[in-house]
């Protein structure tokens, strides 16, 4: 694994959060279809015009995204999937070679890691780019590692009051549980490129060329014999509970499943997912 300079990051999807995301890879692999479909089409659009090139994507996780864009462009392609999780990139390696697909996994920190220079076509993220402690270097140094006229396409979170599923979880829990550590606006994090003028600013300063954010909704569902799971092992809520003992902790989870239940129909979980599509492009030479 390359070094990283976001330690508390590092620390955290190396550790609990990194295990909690392995564990429940399944769901979280068909919670986010609809975000992997259209960044495989922003994919193809590229295609189109770059026949055969090299795609990264960025904060990748267990791989399930960049296996399908691996499927969907074909072995014109070649693919490299980063992520801060060693754990992740085990995981995802294995799927790989489960898949025989011809896809490089790497433990890195896509801020510090030293990509070959100008080497992709292609740089995509599902909900992977708003961790960096310093995301205007880490945006440098992924905009380095593109061809000139390379593409960028991101999806990242956009407020929390956009998105009510995404905080039923600490809404619920704050008056149980003690220890649960506030959101803070713009920090590393699931909302951290909640702010569209900043990312903006954030791509510009890292000098990527024709910036625009859109906002994109999905409508993501999954099995709701998996809600406990995800309620009690995801998110910063799963971080305090992992510490809490068993009669403790269970009675905080059922409270979590009961506040999901405006959510819930006929056997599935169904949310929207709020996001920003952030697009770029490397300057040209």
């Amino acid at each position: 694994m390359t070094a990283s300079v976001n330690h508390d990051q590092a620390a955290l999807w190396n550790g609990g959060s990194g295990s909690a995301w392995v564990d429940n890879r399944v769901t979280l692999d068909q919670m986010f279809v609809p975000l992997a479909r259209f960044l495989i089409d922003r994919a193809r659009e590229t295609a189109r015009q770059v026949p055969s090139g090299r795609l990264l994507d960025v904060g990748c996780g267990t791989g399930g995204t960049t296996l399908a864009l691996c499927t969907a462009l074909g072995e014109q392609w070649q693919f490299t999937g980063a992520d801060i999780s060693a754990p992740m990139i085990d995981v995802a390696r294995s799927r790989a070679a489960h898949a025989r697909a011809p896809v490089e996994f790497i433990s890195a920190d896509a801020q510090t890691h030293v990509f070959p220079p100008a080497r992709f076509d292609l740089i995509v993220s599902r909900l992977g780019v708003m961790f960096f402690d310093d995301p205007v270097a880490a945006f440098a140094n992924l905009r380095a590692a593109a061809r000139p006229g390379a593409a960028l396409h991101a999806l990242a979170w956009r407020s929390p009051a956009e998105n009510p599923f995404m905080t039923v979880a600490e809404r619920t829990a704050a008056p149980l549980l003690a220890g649960l550590p506030p959101r803070v606006p713009g920090a590393p994090g699931q909302f951290g490129f909640a702010d569209r003028e900043r990312v903006g600013q954030i791509l510009v300063a890292s000098g990527w060329d024709d910036v625009t954010l859109t906002a994109v909704q999905f409508e993501c569902t999954f099995a709701q014999a998996d809600l406990r799971a995800y309620a009690s092992r995801l998110g910063p809520v799963g971080q305090v509970l992992a510490r809490l003992a068993p009669q403790d902790r269970e009675p905080v989870i059922d409270a979590l499943v009961d506040a999901y239940a405006p959510f819930v129909e006929s056997g599935k979980v169904h949310f929207t997912s709020a996001c920003w599509h952030m697009a770029a492009r490397a300057p040209r030479l």
